[in-house]
């Protein structure tokens, strides 16, 4: 096995990826908060890992991917202020606020599968594991590190910073971060202006709640994936992930949380996806260039000149390194589509391949290169240029312009399964499959007649097929193995 190098967020740089027990693998990704249409920039975090849990792996690692739902009735905005998130949303549309979280995660999943995302090992709920929370929360409380004000804990940061780095994530010292945060008003509740809420005291109108030795309430957003964590992946795990916008937050009092309990850094590697911007500008309701996944593939948006098709848009992804920000343009997706495109037909292209008797290329360092751009951080751009290159390759044997064997042949067969269908979790388009089976045994028996044509010499009958067949936008190529077509 090659060394695979990743970027860890925690060090900032590139490090060699060595398991805590090998060949096990542990990997928790923060999922959605589901009170809400998942939105694409968590569509992009979740394939981005989904790619990573594949290519794991693809070179033999067994992962527990874990990927947790938040369900729980959090309040909005990281400040332990607003309203319960759940609850605003059941008020409104006259839901019991579980059918909010079955209607949202029957969603998330749909989007999911169409962008053909492998279903991870474990996906816990926030509610499923209260007991859990409220167990990590009394010894963090033991530990000294938390206190009640009345029914509500707060997580303690700067008694914390005494004896850890809280800003070790984001590499900025507690002085840093104070002068970022309001002063705290004579009705806090809270020591200090960085505290936050581990367990949250219910109001009498707040509708997810939990009895706790505190009162009646709900856990803060933080320490359901520390308990989650903890509970599937043990005390200190291989690779934590999400998306970047996690990491000033949520994950650095994941960090406080769990080390203040287990005296331990919980993970080994910590991974960030970038964010997603449209036409330049950052991608966000407010800026009102946000669109969902359904309006991305239909095409029912201001901003989208047509609907582009998962697959197109999972690749596209792929075009782009994870660690770097991601830009939306219908120039771009449309570029991307074409790409897609050329991949699909020169692996139908490549079904059909004849072998030579001699080789003139070296398809065993391409495959090389395929996987030294993976065990470079996950680097699909790279790859994806790589497999530019066999799709060259193919096309050209094809042409009868170089010759492959059938070693080659079968080599590229395996190139094409790993990495792009595989590895990168491409796929065709399901729902053209019927249409195309039927189009694939009509253009046969159009080939067969224009085939007859030309035995018999009949060259206008067989000139005029061509023309009409390219008038519609089928292009026919004719060569030693007789003729074949695409759109």
């Amino acid at each position: 096995m090659q060394p695979l190098f990743l970027y860890n967020t925690l060090t900032r740089k590139k490090e060699e990826f060595k398991p805590i027990n090998p060949p096990l693998v542990g990997l928790y990704v923060c999922g959605p908060t589901v009170y809400s249409d998942v939105h694409l920039g968590n569509c992009r975090t979740f394939i981005s890992f989904d790619m990573i849990y594949r290519y794991l792996v693809h070179i033999g690692y067994k992962v527990r991917y874990v990927r947790n739902i938040t369900d729980a009735g959090h309040l909005e905005g990281d400040r332990d202020e607003g309203d319960d998130k759940f609850a605003k949303k059941a008020k409104l549309e006259q839901l019991e606020p579980m059918e909010i979280v079955q209607k949202y995660t029957v969603g998330f999943h749909d989007v999911m599968r169409a962008f053909n995302n492998i279903p991870p090992s474990i996906e816990p709920t926030a509610t499923g594991h209260i007991c859990e929370q409220i167990e990590m929360i009394k010894q963090i409380m033991d530990k000294g590190f938390a206190y009640e004000t009345d029914g509500t804990i707060y997580f303690d940061v700067e008694k914390y910073n005494k004896d850890f780095s809280y800003g070790q994530l984001t590499n900025r010292k507690l002085e840093e971060l104070l002068e970022g945060t309001r002063e705290l008003s004579g009705q806090d509740e809270k020591r200090g202006r960085l505290d936050f809420a581990l367990w949250i005291k219910a109001k009498p109108e707040t509708l997810m709640r939990w009895p706790s030795p505190w009162g009646w309430g709900f856990p803060g957003w933080h320490i359901e994936c520390s308990a989650m964590s903890s509970k599937y992946l043990g005390d200190v795990f291989d690779i934590h992930g999400g998306g970047m916008d996690l990491q000033a937050t949520h994950h650095t009092n994941e960090i406080a949380q769990s080390q203040a309990c287990n005296h331990k850094a919980p993970v080994n590697y910590w991974m960030h996806t970038n964010m997603l911007t449209v036409n330049g500008v950052r991608m966000s309701k407010t800026a009102g260039n946000g669109f969902l996944p359904g309006e991305l593939f239909t095409g029912d948006h201001p901003l989208l000149e047509r609907g582009y098709s998962p697959m197109a848009v999972r690749f596209f992804m792929m075009q782009t390194h994870y660690h770097s920000t991601l830009d939306f343009s219908n120039e771009a997706l449309q570029a991307s589509e074409k790409g897609f495109e050329r991949l699909m037909d020169s692996y139908n292209t490549l079904q059909t391949l004849k072998a030579g008797s001699s080789s003139s290329e070296d398809i065993k360092a391409l495959q090389a290169k395929c996987y030294e751009a993976m065990n470079d951080d996950f680097n699909t751009p790279i790859l994806v240029a790589h497999l530019f290159d066999a799709a060259r390759i193919v096309n050209s044997a094809n042409d009868n312009k170089l010759s492959l064997t059938q070693n080659d042949i079968d080599l590229l067969k395996s190139i094409y399964q790993n990495f792009i269908f595989d590895v990168m979790g491409l796929q065709t388009e399901e729902e053209n499959s019927k249409a195309n089976d039927v189009l694939a045994k009509v253009m046969s028996m159009v080939l067969d007649i224009r085939n007859k044509a030309k035995v018999d010499k009949n060259f206008p009958l067989s000139d005029e097929i061509r023309n009409k067949l390219t008038d519609a936008g089928v292009q026919i190529k004719d060569g030693k193995e007789g003729a074949s077509w695409k759109i």
